[in-house]
């Protein structure tokens, strides 16, 4: 779980629109974000098969968003996989 502050800092910088929580980028951000933290924890507690199975969830939904994402609006698919560090 990501806290409030750092969400909102996410949020912010990846927003389309004033209003804008649930957009391509956002989503592919936030998740990011979590995966990554998920990552750490892994590192440190690698039995832990349970929180192993969320991250290879989170992984697959990221994965099908950028899909979605690279197919709706090309130019900023890549300037947000820049923006994050992904690799295509």
């Amino acid at each position: 779980m990501l806290k409030t502050k750092i969400k909102q800092k996410i949020v912010g910088e990846h927003k389309v629109h004033d209003k804008d929580t649930g957009s391509s980028p956002v989503q592919v951000a936030l998740l990011s974000e979590q995966i990554n933290t998920l990552t750490s924890h892994l590192k440190k507690h690698p039995k832990d098969n349970h929180s192993r199975t969320g991250l290879l969830r989170m992984v697959s939904k990221r994965r099908k968003l950028l899909s979605y994402f690279s197919k709706k609006d090309p130019e900023k698919y890549e300037k947000t996989i820049k923006k994050l560090g992904l690799r295509k």
